[in-house]
């Protein structure tokens, strides 16, 4: 599931805090002992409480800092850090710090989320790391037996995205497994219940550059747990597909494309044995893999259109959510059975740049009304035969 944001430095502040390396803006006026005092903090979490992360670089810039008697003050901070080997740029968070006048000089006697931001990782228990071959993987309060067995999943369904998806992309992955549910939803800024049938999300800059923040897959460790093995590669293989399509993914690319093309790379060459990489270890017909547009289809309501933007909401039903993913992942197995996996990445690429009717137009010689006609024909096909 790709969560899309507006505002995403606030969704990719979820982490944690790293360590400054190089300085960073002038203060803001009036600042400048608050400031050595946040510079002071930084350095102590950095070499502490989270020792064993990859920093890369860490500093808090302190603006609208507003006393509270001669001795006691608070001040909004931007938190800025990047993970070393991930993040070509910074990520960026709010945070509210307290601070007190100790042998007269300040010093940061709190570190919190400001108001409208969200928590850190290291803010819901102590940070586990385990490095993968091609991943990185933070826990809080997680077992290191578990976080291994998510870096190794992560880490064989990288190539298998990379067969499918060969350039534009780093092939690594961060991943954060927070504690709970209830967890996961504090670190993305929502309501816990809309993600409870969610396994995992990645967030990102959608379009973002070569100097964006590494994209974060965020596990719902509940939902993920009840997986078999096949159900977790699956998982770990379409978020990474969106971590390896994410500069190509904008506002204009619909859902059903974007999700569809992730769950296309995950089943590739285990729904209709065509070969390919293989990210989920076992063969499974079309039928198998979208039983609920089959049950649809073969009941006589094949749906009239691609799934919308809206079908993909975390309030829809679970069935009709279901749906919508096995919509968006046949029409991209239409596409790649007619046209061929490279029209299927060109095709994927063009919607992003210039939206999905220029993309069927110009890529692949169709319209929308002939493309959806083919889908539902492709649909009849693959799912009809009991």
């Amino acid at each position: 599931m790709w969560v899309r944001r507006r505002a995403v430095a606030a969704v990719l502040g979820l982490l944690l805090l790293t360590g400054c390396t190089a300085p960073g803006p002038a203060p803001a006026p009036g600042t400048a002992a608050f400031q050595t005092a946040a510079d002071r903090r930084a350095s102590a979490v950095r070499t502490g409480q989270l020792a064993a992360v990859p920093l890369a670089a860490w500093s808090y810039r302190v603006t609208d800092v507003r006393p509270d008697g001669d001795d006691r003050a608070t001040a909004r901070a931007e938190l800025s850090y990047r993970l070393a080997g991930y993040d070509d740029g910074a990520v960026t968070a709010e945070r509210a710090l307290g601070f007190a006048r100790r042998g007269g000089s300040w010093t940061v006697t709190s570190d919190r989320p400001a108001k409208g931001a969200a928590p850190q990782l290291w803010e819901q228990g102590a940070v586990g790391v385990v490095r993968g071959e091609r991943s990185l993987v933070l826990g809080a309060g997680r077992d290191t037996a578990r976080l291994r067995a998510v870096a190794a999943a992560t880490d064989r369904a990288v190539p298998a995205v990379s067969d499918a998806w060969p350039e534009g992309w780093a092939r690594r992955v961060v991943v954060l497994v927070p504690g709970s549910l209830k967890d996961m939803g504090a670190l993305l800024g929502e309501p816990a219940a809309g993600y409870r049938g969610i396994a995992a999300v990645t967030t990102g800059r959608a379009g973002g550059g070569p100097g964006a923040p590494a994209d974060r897959v965020i596990v719902n460790p509940e939902a993920y747990a009840v997986l078999g093995d096949y159900g977790r590669r699956f998982v770990l293989a379409h978020e990474t597909t969106h971590v390896a399509t994410r500069t190509d993914t904008s506002e204009l690319t619909p859902l059903w494309l974007s999700e569809g093309f992730a769950d296309w790379v995950a089943h590739r060459g285990t729904s209709d044995g065509s070969g390919g990489a293989g990210a989920s270890g076992a063969y499974r017909t079309p039928a198998e893999a979208a039983p609920g547009l089959r049950d649809a289809v073969r009941a006589g309501a094949v749906p009239a259109a691609l799934p919308t933007d809206g079908d993909y909401s975390f309030a829809a039903d679970g069935k009709a959510l279901a749906r919508a993913y096995e919509g968006g992942w046949l029409a991209c197995h239409l596409i790649a059975g007619r046209w061929g996996e490279a029209k299927l990445r060109d095709f994927y690429r063009a919607a992003g740049d210039k939206g999905p009717e220029t993309a069927l137009r110009e890529v692949l010689a169709t319209t929308p009304d002939a493309f959806t006609a083919l889908w539902r024909a492709h649909l009849r096909e693959q799912l009809g035969s009991s």
